[in-house]
């Protein structure tokens, strides 16, 4: 199966569930990989944003990745999280990494050093020169302070065949239409998908092979399925089931990712909501909105 392929339709950026301590909670995530997998979603992400990575211990981060490779068993295709803002230190850990049972990185931009598009450029090249795996780029502005340009990516996908697609999570559907019409002067095998759960169908519609989900967590059911729907042509049918979540996914990120996914789970009993500072557990507004927007929307 082609790269672009194995990375299409639903992926899950995973959550790490802490107990009531802010320990690991390893069968909670044992738990949750193979409800999403018997889910149907396509791939599973390790140690993205949604991981809560910067707050794992370097020690706790390969404990992580380590213990997904071995859950999933290959069951569905799997990406990790590598990326950060000093790339001789990025390099270094994509050179000593345990790659075992992983299939491709996903990168995010470096963030607080505020890079220009030659700096964007330049570090990602240089991550795809030595990375033994193919690259999934992650363009997230809000979180990095620091946007990918489409004609910086139409670049690196230009000279970088190691580079294979764009998480693009700019929340704009006017970039990810860019992006796409950039790269397609450039390169045919080159894949955008989804960072916004409520931008899904958009995304598809203008040239995107998926999401990357936070909300598959949840339902991972639904959101394959209008998932397909929209990748069939079938838009107005996963438009009618996305606009059903919404309500859903908007109390997923008001208090921040991954706050809101943590209590929904915990209002199913798959997870504790700790989260670790400097993130703080939801709100008590928050749990009582999402417990009746779940009720409502499973009635």
């Amino acid at each position: 199966m082609a790269i672009t392929d194995k990375f299409s339709g639903v992926g899950v950026a995973l959550i790490t569930p802490f107990d009531s301590r802010g320990s690991i909670d390893f069968g909670a995530l044992a738990a949750i990989i193979d409800r999403v997998i018997d889910g149907g979603v396509d791939y599973l992400l390790a140690l993205g944003t949604t991981s809560e990575t910067p707050t794992l211990t370097a020690s706790e981060r390969i404990a992580v990745s380590k213990f997904i490779a071995q859950r999933v068993a290959s069951r569905v295709p799997l990406m990790v999280g590598i990326g950060g803002n000093c790339t001789a230190d990025v390099i270094a850990t994509m050179r000593s990494w345990d790659f075992t049972g992983y299939d491709a990185v996903l990168s995010v931009n470096p963030y607080y050093n505020k890079p220009n598009q030659e700096g964007l450029y330049l570090h990602f090249k240089a991550l795809s020169e030595i990375c033994p795996l193919p690259i999934m780029l992650y363009n997230i502005p809000g979180r990095t302070g620091v946007n990918m340009a489409p004609q910086t990516v139409a670049r690196l996908a230009a000279a970088c065949p190691n580079i294979f697609g764009i998480k693009e999570a700019s929340g704009s559907v006017e970039q990810m239409e860019a992006v796409v019409n950039a790269v397609a002067k450039v390169r045919e095998d080159f894949i955008l998908v989804s960072g916004d759960d409520g931008l899904t169908v958009e995304a598809i519609r203008r040239g995107g092979r998926g999401v990357l989900s936070v909300l598959a967590h949840l339902y991972p059911n639904d959101v394959k399925q209008l998932t397909s729907l929209a990748l069939e042509g079938n838009y107005d049918k996963a438009e009618y089931m996305l606009e059903r979540l919404s309500a859903i996914t908007d109390t997923l990120f008001v208090e921040g990712n991954p706050v809101g996914i943590k209590n929904a789970l915990a209002t199913k009993a798959l997870c504790t909501p700790t989260v670790r500072l400097p993130l703080a557990q939801a709100s008590v507004e928050l749990d009582i909105r999402q417990r009746i927007e779940i009720i409502k929307y499973e009635s």
